[in-house]
């Protein structure tokens, strides 16, 4: 089994993209993990909010192979303490067989397509947060859910 966060568009802020990379290697000690990008839209300028969803949502599309299982990151998604996102993590792989794929959508969020494609949403938090922010914020999580699984002392009740 592998991990996927598939983002739209690049980190800007060094500060989230040094961070990140830490996080994934942290990550990767424990289970396989990777970030893929889909390159940003080109002329947005041009695009009404669903055009630009659409667009976006054929490429997130195109990302998604036979087998994954895409869990949107979304405001509308299920929370959960640490714990229980960990809890929820070590059920996932011990039945996905192929890739378990975390989706940060782009600014005006997800087309309907990815939605009908989806089989999970996941809420970081009921406020709203920037899209080069999440990324830091979900590694992060993920991260500390690993080390719960393996009893280690990064979390603390």
């Amino acid at each position: 089994m592998k991990f996927v966060l598939l983002v739209v568009g690049r980190t800007i802020d060094k500060f989230y993209t040094k961070s990140i990379a830490d996080y994934i290697e942290r990550i990767k000690h424990y289970v396989p993990f990777e970030m893929e990008i889909i390159p940003e839209l080109k002329n947005t300028k041009n695009l009404n909010e669903t055009q630009q969803k659409e667009k976006e949502g054929e490429l997130i599309l195109k990302a998604i192979q036979q087998g994954d299982i895409p869990i949107l990151l979304d405001e509308h998604g299920k929370e959960f303490r640490s714990v229980e996102f960990a809890q929820w993590m070590n059920r996932k792989m011990q039945t996905v067989n192929k890739r378990l794929i975390f989706i940060i959508g782009g600014p005006y969020g997800f087309s309907q397509k990815v939605y009908e494609a989806a089989q999970g949403k996941i809420s970081l938090s009921k406020m709203t947060f920037n899209h080069q922010m999440i990324r830091l914020i979900f590694v992060e999580q993920f991260y500390r859910a690993m080390t719960i699984l393996k009893g280690e002392p990064y979390h603390h009740e």
